[in-house]
């Protein structure tokens, strides 16, 4: 099978990355050390090639109308240009198609960002939806062909600083810019950029959208301003400390998003209906989901690992890791309605049965430990 590739993938080969199969997409798990790369994040800025996901344009007289029935968030909430919300996209039976972040623009367009591997999924879905509801909006996918965008995300608490330095002229727009916001800037030495507050790490830091065309001119001129490439690696270490899920690991199409996580996410308050509500109601959530840290010594957490509570309920890990950050092991987890933050849990670990702590989520925000 031939590996799809993004439009850094020679700028990627070219300085040393490891390559590997990301599903189906051929993209760098580090540049050396992923440790360094973690790190570089937590205490500098770190960037990420995240060009294998994919911008969803939506536009139209009925986009909000449209949107308002597809996402189970709300987004009347968007009522400022530029303004971004992060949502679930659900089937009918409440299982999670993709989570993705929706930016508002105008009445009459909005834009979608949606995982890599359900790109084609969810255009399939949006599109059958938009006939099933005669929406009559127009579905433009900006990831392949005229039009392409590339995407980087800059993290770190100097991202911004070092960005400014490659886009002085978006300084001026972009430097008040609130999180979960974003400018569009027209003209940049990199064509129009689309700046946004947002990001997987944990950590302040802008995603850039931009013409693919530019992307290696771009990203050359980051590293120049002391940006540090970073990996599938480093992202999943930093996503995990920052207690954000992963699509395909902590929730799909199987799960329920409010257990999960995720209700936040999902607006069961007003009167609008979306796609999957009426099932999300008639089931309501049946598990938590939280972290936990390793106690005992000689084990390492990973996903599906069985998770036991005092009462003898069980749960299970949805992802694991050693937390670079924090030096110790930590997952997250579905786990039973009478286990709380503070108990001791019990994890299956091959053939050991090893002690965690639950604790609240996130672990680590903005480089500091939250979770001890």
């Amino acid at each position: 099978m031939t590996l799809k590739t993004t439009p850094l993938n020679c700028a990627h080969r070219a300085a040393g990355a490891k390559m590997v199969d990301f599903g189906g997409w051929d993209m760098p798990v580090n540049y050396g050390s992923q440790i360094e790369e973690h790190h570089a994040v937590r205490q500098d800025a770190g960037m990420f090639d995240v060009s294998h996901m994919c911008v969803v344009d939506i536009e139209g007289v009925n986009a909000r109308v449209f949107l308002r029935a597809l996402l189970a968030n709300n987004v009347d909430k968007l009522q400022v240009a530029g303004k971004a919300l992060y949502s679930c996209m659900l089937d009918s039976s409440g299982g999670v198609i993709d989570d993705l972040i929706v930016y508002f623009f105008s009445e009459e367009r909005f834009r979608l960002v949606v995982n890599a591997g359900t790109a084609e999924k969810d255009i399939a879905w949006i599109n059958a939806q938009n006939a099933a509801l005669g929406s009559g909006v127009a579905v433009t996918q900006r990831r392949d062909g005229i039009g392409a965008m590339a995407l980087i995300a800059v993290q770190g608490p100097n991202a911004r600083a070092k960005v400014w330095q490659v886009l002085p002229g978006a300084q001026a727009a972009c430097e008040a810019l609130k999180p979960f916001n974003a400018v569009v800037v027209p003209d940049t030495a990199f064509g129009e950029v689309m700046v946004a507050r947002t990001g997987y790490t944990g950590e302040d830091g802008v995603e850039l959208a931009f013409p693919a065309q530019q992307a290696e001119a771009l990203w050359n001129a980051l590293l120049g301003a002391g940006v540090k490439p970073a990996g599938l690696g480093a992202r999943d270490t930093l996503r995990l400390e920052a207690g954000m899920n992963l699509y395909g690991q902590d929730m799909d199409d199987s799960v329920n998003p409010l257990d999960a996580g995720l209700a936040w996410t999902i607006d069961l308050v007003s009167e609008r209906d979306f796609i999957g509500k009426a099932a999300l109601v008639a089931t309501g959530q049946r598990y938590q989901f939280l972290g936990l840290i390793l106690v005992d010594k000689g084990g390492v957490l990973r996903a599906h690992q069985k998770v036991i509570g005092a009462s003898g309920a069980s749960g299970e890990i949805t992802s694991g890791t050693f937390s670079p950050t924090m030096q110790k092991a930590i997952a997250l987890a579905r786990l039973p309605m009478d286990v709380a933050v503070g108990d001791t849990v019990t994890v299956e670990i091959r053939d050991k049965r090893l002690a965690a702590t639950v604790v609240k989520l996130p672990f680590v925000r903005n480089g500091q430990i939250l979770a001890a």
